[in-house]
């Protein structure tokens, strides 16, 4: 894993005087748990968990610093870092684990707030919780994707400093090829293709995340995890919104995936929440330092080089004894494979959601049934080049909801759709196709059949077969009684059609 030129570039990118660099080489945990959002269940999507072994489905405070080891490089830290788990889906429907390259890292930015630098920056108090990014987001509104950012500078201006945008512009895909000048970080927002990938990513990609580093000053979390947290108005430095003035330390994550594994192979990158694309990647953390020693290191810390041994506060761990360190695997996940070749869907059978619209994560109970799909409706969007949504801007500096239709629009027209009137029961046991459409998003060019049926509740189990003919996809199902509903088939294997 190169990591020298990346510390450079993340140390220019943020205006830094002081950070340092939180190694986790090892895995702690590849499992479905995710005690934030699903706290005492399996969560909804597989993640790559770093950090305590005190991890859990519902992982308190004093289970992450009782932990008896981290798979980070400091032994006083006990915090738990995890994100999305990166796989490759085969041509042949299989899913393979993508290898991270030398683990994970967790930058600790040590930048003031510009609007008041004076007040120094504050530990994460004890038991402090937070998410960056948005699991179900499927499309990019903070501008064009395929073009750089604009100068930070001009973000005020054109009314890119809400925080809708900054979250977006908070990810980022960075394509490694250390025979070349390398890209800078959070210059991407969006997971290139496979080809893109194959032909300038020869020594992988690097996921990058920023988290939110303004604090509301009082709670040590919230009910989405977020809203007590916001972003200074250039992401990583800058200055705080108003009602966020405490400044924290700007946590980034890092992590190498080894795409390079899978060059001149049929299929396409995914990752674990169902996501091609990238706009929904997210990551979330659980502080598990003790708030007296990181209030020290934050004060005393301060050597740029971000090595953890040019500080004497931390007890440094080897790489190898990182790597050893595991947690228990809870009995309701024991035996689910998530590493390697996985079989014919994604951890927790979740479906990949191609978007634009958000992303319903909800697990489907057969992997090779036909996902049921929301009713198609047409609203009136305003889309930019590309099949980007476009959102209307907000300076709010609470981290709000953005407004994003659920389907995609299917024709130029701002009137809806009207919905095909149902025939009279009984109903025939096939489907009627009603006019086949055609949505392009980007480089993706979605065909939708849209079809209709009459039901009434369903109280008998649905059988679903699926029979695909050149240039005609249809869905034919035989239920005992029916309730009116239309379906929308979308992509097969890559999604271009």
């Amino acid at each position: 894993m190169r990591t020298d030129t990346s510390l450079a570039i993340l140390a220019s990118l943020s205006g830094a005087a002081a950070f340092w660099r939180m190694e986790c080489r090892g895995q702690v945990a590849l499992a479905r748990l995710d005690p934030l959002i699903d706290p005492g269940v399996p969560s909804q999507h597989a993640h790559a968990i770093h950090g305590s072994s005190g991890f859990g489905a519902s992982a308190t405070y004093d289970d992450l610093r009782n932990a008896d080891c981290t798979s980070c490089g400091a032994e006083e830290d006990k915090s738990a870092y995890w994100a999305p788990v990166l796989y490759f889906k085969h041509a042949n429907g299989t899913y393979q684990e993508v290898v991270q390259d030398g683990g994970m890292l967790a930058y600790y930015f040590l930048n003031l707030d510009l609007k008041d630098p004076n007040k120094g920056i504050k530990a994460f108090p004890n038991n402090f919780r937070m998410i960056a990014g948005d699991s179900t987001r499927r499309n990019y509104t903070a501008g064009d994707v395929n073009l750089p950012d604009p100068p930070k500078s001009n973000w005020a201006s054109l009314g890119q400093t809400n925080q809708a945008d900054l979250a977006q512009r908070a990810i980022g895909f960075n394509c490694l090829d250390y025979s070349t000048d390398p890209e800078p970080s959070l210059y991407r927002h969006y997971l290139p293709d496979k080809s893109f990938l194959d032909g300038k990513c020869k020594d992988g990609v690097r996921f990058e995340l920023s988290f939110p580093s303004c604090w509301n000053g009082k709670d040590t979390d919230s009910s989405n995890h977020k809203s007590h947290v916001a972003y200074p108005d250039t992401v990583i430095n800058g200055n705080c919104p108003d009602g966020f003035d405490v400044k924290l330390p700007g946590l980034f994550y890092e992590t190498i995936w080894r795409t390079q594994d899978f060059i001149g192979v049929a299929g396409e990158f995914v990752i674990s929440n169902g996501d091609v694309k990238g706009y929904g990647y997210h990551g979330d953390f659980i502080s598990g330092w003790e708030e007296t020693l990181l209030q020290s290191a934050v004060n005393q810390c301060t050597n740029p080089s971000g090595l953890l041994s040019d500080c004497p506060l931390f007890t440094l761990l080897s790489q190898d004894d990182q790597r050893k360190c595991k947690m228990p695997n809870p009995p309701m996940i024991a035996n689910e494979k998530l590493a390697g070749l996985i079989g014919d869907a994604l951890p927790g059978n979740v479906a990949i959601a191609y978007g634009p619209g958000p992303a319903i994560h909800k697990a489907q109970p057969d992997p090779v049934s036909v996902p049921a799909v929301p009713s198609i409706s047409v609203p009136n969007l305003n889309v930019l080049p590309g099949g980007v949504f476009q959102e209307k801007a907000t300076s709010t500096p609470e981290v709000k909801a953005a407004a994003e239709p659920t389907t995609s629009s299917t024709s130029t027209s701002s009137t809806p759709t009207p919905t095909p009137t149902p025939s009279d029961p009984p109903v025939p046991k096939g489907y009627e196709l009603v006019r086949t459409d055609y949505v392009t998003n980007g480089k993706t060019v979605s065909k939708i059949v849209v079809i209709e049926t009459v039901e009434y509740v369903m109280v008998a189990t649905e059988t679903v077969t699926v029979t695909a003919t050149p240039g005609v996809d249809k869905a034919r199902r035989e239920l005992h009684q029916h309730q009116h509903q239309h379906l929308q088939r979308h992509r097969h294997g890559h999604g271009l059609h």
